[in-house]
This record gives C-alpha cells, structure tokens and sequence, in this order.
C-alpha cells in the first residue's frame, strides 16, 4: 500500500458512499456507506477488490472505454449515473462524482456516490408521463385531422348537392311558367304562386350554398370588377327586390359620383342578402334603406332597418358561417350564409362589412370597398 494511504480520513458517517482507489481502479479506502450498498465488509473490499468489479457489465464497458479516459484527459467527472451490483441484492441505482489527484509520488481516483433510486423513480415517471403525453397528443393529432376530413367532406358534399339541385329547380320553375301561360283558375294560380316563391327561395338557398362551398374550400368567392354606374345598378336591385316583397317599401338613396370598378352582379347579390335579412328581423312597418355612395377614397353601400337590435355578443360572431341574429326558436330562422356571403364578396372586391345596431340608430350594414388609388386601394 503506497505510504499516506492508512492516514486518509475513512468519512465513515458520511449518508454517502466514499471510495479511493489507485490508477489501476484497485480500492484502496472505502467508507461503510458503500460497503453496505453492496453487501460487502470493509476488509473484502479494501485492496482485495477493483471498483469494476461492483459494476454491471454495461457499466464496466462504459467505464473502461468513456470513463476513465475522461477521468484522465480532464481530472474529474460529475453526475454520471451507474449501477452498482450488490452481493445478494441485485443492482443499485448510484449517481457519482470523480476526482483524480496525485499524492505522495501516486495517482489516485475519489469518488463519491449517492443512490439514486428515489432520482430513478422519478426519472421512471418522467418518461412515463412523456410518452403518455405524445400518446394523448398523438390522439388529439389524429381526431383533429379526422374532424377536418369530416368536414371538408360535408362541405365537399354541400356543393355537389348544391350543384346538383339546379337542374331540377329549373324544371320545376320552367314548369310554374309554362302551366301560368296555359292560363289557371284563380286557386291555382295562388298555388303557382306559393311554388314559384318556394321555388325561388331554393334557387337562392342553392345559389348561397354554392357560394359558400366556394368560399371555405375554393379559393375564395370569384368577383369580375369592370367600370359599372353604381346608383343605377344598385336602383336596379332595389326595383327587383320591391317586387319580391310587395309589402314592404325600400328606398334608394343615392350619393357622390356614379361610375367605379366592381361587379354588378355581386353587388345585386349582396343588397339582396342584406334586404331579405332586413325584411326577416325589422320593423315590417317602417321603411328599408339602400343607401349607394362614391366618395374620394371609396365607393360604399348600406342598407339600413328599424327594429330591435342585433345583441352587441351577437354581432361579433354575425358574419360567420351557420350564424343567426335571432334565437334557436325565432320564426325568422334560415340557414345562416347571408351575412357570411357578404362579408366573402366585400372581401373579393377588396373591401369589408360592418354592422351598426342600436336602439335608437336601427341596424345599418355597411359595405366599404376602397378606390383604386387611395390609400388602401390598389
């Protein structure tokens, strides 16, 4: 035994392992904390045994091809974690650290070791945990992406139905024009009249569903701007609509210039939507207004009712799709694309729509769309 070796300080109180070994990995002190971990008395391991010998074989090729050479190259290592074998046990979890120094003419190695199975538990349920986690994740993943297959189906679906169903309106709507020219009692003619609003009304339901098919998994509802009169198509929409609902009466109120860029046919669309939202949820005694204006930065239209106003809550989810200002329960209930078209086709001309609706002010939807050239026109 190399000479100072019997006055190093055995530290056996210490609540951790402490062992000394030389530059071979002979032990050359070890406290009674270590000896106990693997089941050892102090003089069956002291000089008798190499500190490899309490590893696994995993931890013997890891010590011999990683450990020591760090050990060398950097004098120390800390928190590597192993496994000691205890004599009749099995294997202990241990996390330690490495000093080597030089003393009296030799080298030696001092470690210092702690259990590590409570650390081992932990870390046992951390990857646990980890991986129940990326399993859960992995469902949400999946669900999700199936919700969006479903959905896209069902909208993929509504257009093709959609698409489907104007071959047959047309028969039906061809057939109530061919029978009303043959000439018809005056009980069938308001029968023929009751088939050609229903029929009417599923044109436009089909037209809308087919625009909202568009609009969700297309690229977007298609507009052809061109240089058009406003007032006089937006006049022209507000007379078709006054034949539509004969009982109530809408005004044209027009201001500014007269030509811009835009699509006469969307814009008819949209006063149509606005109009028929106005004449389900106003005042059926008092006036709607369309309202068309060309102002120096924009061109704009609204369309304005009395009534009982939309519900500040409600007004932020208006716009979109499957949405109604009214209640579940509400005589007044349609399908919800009205306001969602407009909004789509406000876009496509590069504009947008707001609402207005209080008690006292009534309910103004707003279309504002920017002249080419003004700041935000392109």
């Amino acid at each position: 035994m190399p000479d100072g070796i019997a006055q190093l300080d055995p530290l056996e109180d210490l609540p951790c392992g402490i062992v000394t070994t030389d530059a071979k990995g002979l032990i050359v002190q070890a406290n009674s904390t270590f000896c106990a971990w693997v089941g050892f008395r102090t003089e069956e391991v002291v000089a008798v045994m190499s500190i490899q010998d309490f590893f696994t074989m995993g931890g013997k090729l890891f010590y011999q091809t990683h450990l020591a050479p760090l050990i060398v190259m950097q004098g120390s290592v800390a928190e590597v974690k192993l496994e000691l074998q205890h004599r009749d046990e099995g294997a202990v979890p241990i996390v330690f650290n490495a000093k080597r120094y030089y003393r009296d003419g030799v080298w030696l190695l001092r470690i210092a070791a702690f259990v590590a199975r409570d650390r081992d538990r932990y870390e046992r349920e951390l990857l646990h945990s980890r991986k129940k986690l990326e399993s859960v994740a992995e469902q949400e993943a999946g669900l999700r992406k199936q919700s969006e297959d479903r959905a896209l189906f069902a909208e993929q679906m509504i257009g093709i139905v959609s698409h489907d169903l104007r071959n047959p309106l047309a028969t039906i709507r061809l057939g109530v024009h061919t029978l009303e020219k043959k000439g018809v009692s005056p009980d069938q003619s308001k029968v023929l009249s009751k088939v050609h609003r229903a029929t009417d009304r599923a044109i436009q339901l089909v037209k809308d569903l087919l625009d909202f098919t568009s609009a969700r998994i297309g690229k977007g509802l298609s507009v052809t701007p061109e240089a058009i009169e406003l007032h006089q198509v937006v006049a022209l929409a507000v007379e078709e609509l006054a034949l539509a609902y004969p009982g109530r009466r809408i005004v044209h109120l027009r201001a500014g210039a007269n030509t811009c860029q835009a699509d006469a046919n969307r814009i008819a669309q949209a006063i149509g939507n606005l109009v028929s939202n106005a004449v389900s949820y106003g005042d059926p005694s008092r006036d709607i207004t369309v309202s068309s204006a060309i102002e120096d930065q924009e061109w704009k239209i609204a369309v304005h009712n009395w009534g009982k106003p939309i519900a500040p809550e409600a007004q932020k989810h208006l716009f979109s799709p499957m949405v109604r200002g009214v209640s579940a329960d509400s005589a007044n209930r349609n399908v919800g694309l009205g306001l969602y078209i407009v909004k789509e086709l406000a876009r496509a001309h590069g504009g947008s729509i707001d609402v207005v609706s209080t008690e006292e002010s009534g309910t103004k939807f707003e279309l504002r769309v920017p002249l080419p050239g003004s700041p935000d026109g392109s």
